[in-house]
């Protein structure tokens, strides 16, 4: 588990085919956890990746809970960081199952303001669920 401190990283995972899809980016003073993987202590099936230069605050599962036990309010502030965690997550989803590539490149571009332009174009058509090619297209289109 970390809180990244300053920069970016992204969240992604190969699917069945060997393909890297990006699931989602992150950015400073949010939450780095794959909650499942560290509550039940087995691997993750996801990989975090830094894409501009970070500094991040990392904990070990012993650290975390010594964390929880000396802190007075300690779960209170965690609770907050996981509840925004995954408000941003159903709200970055919703877009992907239901509007047409541009609209999703003009809502990335909403949610990621600063990111679109320090990242690879693969990175941002692979979070989309679009190819490079159409990505280069939509960006061209809506200048």
């Amino acid at each position: 588990m970390g809180v990244v401190v300053e920069g970016t990283v992204r969240v992604c995972y190969y699917n069945n085919k060997g393909e890297e899809i990006t699931k989602y980016f992150i950015e400073k003073n949010n939450l780095v956890v794959d909650l499942e993987s560290f509550d039940n202590s087995i691997s993750s099936s996801s990989y975090v990746q830094a894409i501009t230069d970070c500094r991040l605050i990392i904990f070990t599962k012993e650290d975390w809970q010594e964390l929880l036990q000396t802190i007075v309010g300690w779960d209170t502030i965690v609770h907050k960081f996981i509840s925004k965690a995954l408000l941003q997550k159903v709200a970055r989803i919703s877009p992907l199952l239901s509007e047409d590539a541009t609209s999703r490149y003009l809502k990335f571009l909403k949610i990621y303001p600063t990111v679109a332009n320090h990242i690879p174009l693969s990175y941002i058509a692979s979070y989309l669920g679009i190819t490079q090619s159409s990505l280069s297209r939509i960006r061209k289109s809506i200048r």
